[in-house]
């Protein structure tokens, strides 16, 4: 197709309306994840919300925001099962680590340490009275975990989690209004855009949540699966139960991040298998069962489940999605990666209903 000046007109407007509306989006990007949270549980307990409001309450049909008030508390007591089950594992292991002692867990592993001192002396050529590795080690570890820091941390967690009430009831209010007013988050969605757009935004809005609640259905299951398959394999090989859970809450977690979360993941594991060992194996032994074990689970799910599950989903090629997340690492670092897939998904549903005209847009759109 030709390229007329009204078509680069039309470009560079709205190239510049889409700046406007990412800085607002920036500017005020508390309430946006307010919102946008909220829209995402909306889409999830939409079908509860629709089969409880056909249900009778003797003579009469369930009211609406009954429903919607009952979903909520499902979805309130979903989580907090989940918080529950394993916050106190999380401040207990915390607890623990901050009364270690790191000379006690690095003789543990004093063969491989010796082995990479060896290796980075001859291949960096260190003198022996010049570098060591285990003191290096040991005084890391206490700067990173010590009473101070774990006490800081412990203090910054209680801001935190007084700023995630506050989050959590703005949250759950906006999700009640979603749930009890279907199509209240299209209304205030297209009332920011002219009349002549309403049907483009509607059909983008359209795309959009169904390609997004697939994504975080499927990334949901996936790190639910993943969390009760390493737990389940680490309580076999005799870990114990807070341990192999801590692991797998570790893994299903940093599972969300694509790629890198699974690698640090693994770390924090291994690290948590070689303070906490398995009864009747070595601290070396029970990091390598782990390290192992995470390979063999993510290696087939990092590289080939991953990418198949995620273009599936959002309706992109596997090397497009890895292309992304490499550059969204690159330009905002983990919390790009995060919210990497999600974004795509927005700006091509955007560019198929408002730059369709160009063969780059209606290259990377034609399978949404």
């Amino acid at each position: 197709m030709a390229i007329t000046p009204q078509g680069i007109m039309r470009f560079t407007v709205g190239a510049l309306l889409t700046a406007a509306i990412l800085f607002l989006v920036w500017y005020f990007s508390a309430v946006v994840i307010y919102i946008l949270v909220a829209a995402v549980l909306a889409i999830m307990g939409r079908p509860l919300v629709n089969w409880l409001s056909r249900q009778h309450i003797g003579k009469f049909l369930m009211p609406r925001w009954i429903a919607a008030t009952l979903t909520l508390i499902v979805i309130a007591v979903i989580f907090t099962s989940v918080f529950s089950l394993f916050i106190p594992l999380v401040f207990n292991k915390i607890n623990e680590f901050a009364h270690l002692d790191f000379k006690q867990v690095l003789a543990s592993v004093e063969e491989p340490i010796s082995h990479a001192q060896t290796y980075l002396q001859r291949t960096f050529a260190l003198p022996e009275t010049q570098f060591s590795l285990s003191d290096t080690l040991i005084s890391s570890l206490k700067e990173f975990i010590n009473y101070n820091t774990l006490n800081s941390t412990f203090t910054s967690i209680i801001n935190i989690a007084l700023s995630t009430l506050i989050s959590v009831f703005s949250i759950a209010f906006i999700t009640f209004f979603f749930l009890k007013e279907d199509g209240l988050f299209y209304s205030m969605v297209t009332a920011m855009f002219p009349d002549r757009l309403q049907a483009n935004v509607t059909r983008a809005l359209d795309s959009i949540s169904v390609l997004l609640a697939r994504y975080f259905t499927g990334i949901f299951t996936e790190s639910l699966i993943l969390m009760v398959i390493i737990s389940t394999i680490m309580i076999l090989f005799g870990m114990k139960t807070d341990n192999a859970l801590l692991i797998g809450l570790v893994m299903g977690v940093m599972n969300v991040i694509p790629y890198a979360g699974p690698l640090m993941g693994g770390i924090l594991s291994a690290f948590i298998g070689i303070v906490t060992p398995i009864a009747g194996y070595t601290a070396t032994h029970t990091a390598m069962i782990i390290c192992i074990t995470l390979f063999c689970i993510k290696g087939f799910d990092d590289f080939v489940l991953q990418p198949t599950i995620y273009s599936e989903r959002v309706k992109a090629h596997p090397l497009e999605i890895f292309l992304v997340i490499l550059i969204a690492g690159y330009m905002a670092g983990i919390l790009g990666m995060l919210f990497a897939i999600p974004s795509y998904t927005v700006l091509r549903v955007l560019a198929k209903e408002f730059f369709s005209e160009f063969s780059l847009v209606q290259k990377l759109t034609q399978n949404i």
